[in-house]
Order: C-alpha cells, then sequence, then structure tokens
C-alpha cells in the first residue's frame, strides 16, 4: 500500500483507548418526550459494538451500512425505508440529533436500524472485515482551521481501516458543501488503491443521485451547492 504523509502509523485496534471525540455534544435542552425516547427507544435500538453484526437485527440482513453523523437522521431513515435487506447502523454524538431521529423512528418504526450515541470509529473498528456494503458520510464538520486538519474524518488510516472492512465493489458516498474539504478529502480518497471514483463527467459529482435523498442540511446549502462523491472498494 502506498504511504501518504498524513497516514498514521498507530491505527487504533478495537478495544484500544477511546480517542477524543471533537464537536459538539450538547444543544437546546431536550423536550420531556425525547428524553423519554433516549432512555427507551434508544436502548433498545443499541448498536453493540464489537458484537457479531448478524445477531443485532431481528430479521435476516443481507448487507450492512453505516452512517457517520447522521444529522437528525433524514437520510439514514430513508435509506432505511427503502432497504430492507440492508441492515443500517448510524452514528451521531450530538444529542438532540439522536432524539430527532428516535422521534422519526418512534412514528415509523424500522426494524433494520440501530443506532450508537457516539463515536462512529469505534463501529468501523469493531466490524468483521470485509462486513460493511455501503458508507455514507455526508456533510461532515469540515474544521476549516489549517491546525484542525487532523480532525477530519477523511484520513488515510481512517481509509485503510474501512477498506479492511469493506469488500471488492462496496461503495463509500461523501458530500460535501465545503470548499476546502473536497479538494482534501477527494486527494486522498483518489490516492488510496483501495477506492475507485465513479465519476465520469461534472454531472456525477454535482447531481445529486436518485436513491440519495436530500436533508435540510444540504437544502440551505450553507456553505454553497454541495458536492456528491460515489467511491466504489476495488
Amino acid at each position: 500500500m502506498t504511504d501518504h504523509p498524513d497516514r498514521d502509523k498507530s491505527v487504533h485496534p478495537p478495544g484500544a483507548g477511546r480517542r477524543k471525540l471533537y464537536g459538539r455534544r450538547k444543544g437546546p435542552k431536550l423536550s420531556a418526550r425525547q428524553a423519554g425516547l433516549r432512555q427507551t427507544l434508544l436502548a433498545d435500538l443499541a448498536w453493540k459494538v464489537g458484537v457479531e453484526p448478524a445477531g443485532q437485527f431481528p430479521n435476516t440482513v443481507r448487507e450492512l451500512w453505516l452512517e457517520i453523523g447522521f444529522g437528525a437522521g433524514e437520510h439514514l431513515h430513508w435509506q432505511a425505508a427503502h432497504h430492507p435487506h440492508a441492515g443500517l447502523i448510524g452514528a451521531e454524538p450530538y444529542e438532540m440529533g439522536m432524539a430527532k431521529m428516535l422521534t422519526k423512528l418512534e412514528e415509523k418504526p424500522l426494524n433494520n436500524v440501530r443506532l450508537h450515541e457516539g463515536d462512529g470509529r469505534e463501529i468501523i473498528e469493531g466490524l468483521p472485515d470485509a462486513s460493511l456494503s455501503r458508507f455514507f458520510l455526508l456533510f461532515p464538520d469540515p474544521w476549516p482551521k489549517t491546525r484542525h486538519h487532523k480532525r477530519r474524518f477523511v484520513q488515510m488510516e481512517m481509509l485503510d481501516l474501512l477498506a479492511r472492512k469493506m469488500p471488492a465493489g462496496a461503495e463509500l458516498r461523501f458530500a460535501t458543501d465545503d470548499k476546502s474539504y473536497l479538494p482534501y478529502a477527494l486527494e486522498r480518497l483518489m490516492a488510496h488503491p483501495a477506492f475507485s471514483w465513479t465519476a465520469t463527467g461534472p454531472s456525477d459529482w454535482k447531481n445529486r443521485p436518485a436513491d440519495w435523498p436530500p436533508t435540510r442540511y444540504e437544502t440551505k446549502a450553507i456553505k454553497g451547492p454541495p458536492t456528491f462523491l460515489r467511491f466504489l472498494r476495488r
């Protein structure tokens, strides 16, 4: 595997001490209903890190998909509802985002969703190799200051880890509206020997695919038109 200047030689193995999780976790005070759902429904749907995936869903799932940083959960819920054959795991450390997703699941239950209120990297590390068929990283925190770029999720060592967990033909989807994170992520994804960009022309990254539902964040286009990237595991 080719070397890269930002590849950390000491990738955190499963069971290693927890790394620091940056970004906010607390926000507005939860309503009584939301607080109750975190105590009850989240406990029922909690993903058990390091436990065999097949036993964590009530029905048999043919594929395992993961979204890290799902925000309010619009995309995650849509994907789970439209792909009942897949087991979807969602990781979101922000308390209010998790509360909103739990509200969606209370109103429209889905038995192929499991949730993790914490660092999504813990989930990846705990998965069996070649078990993750699709990975979503949509509008992650861009950490715009140069000194904070190491906090960005797309790093060569994380792509190394994903490459181990994703079988050939698995798909990685990335979206951002931040014009500094885009070239940063694209450079690393294209440099990694395990991933191949599917784009053949500008429309492939300028237009949202039909099976990629919009979210409220995307609709706001906070920093500019979003870019959509799709990579396949070689």
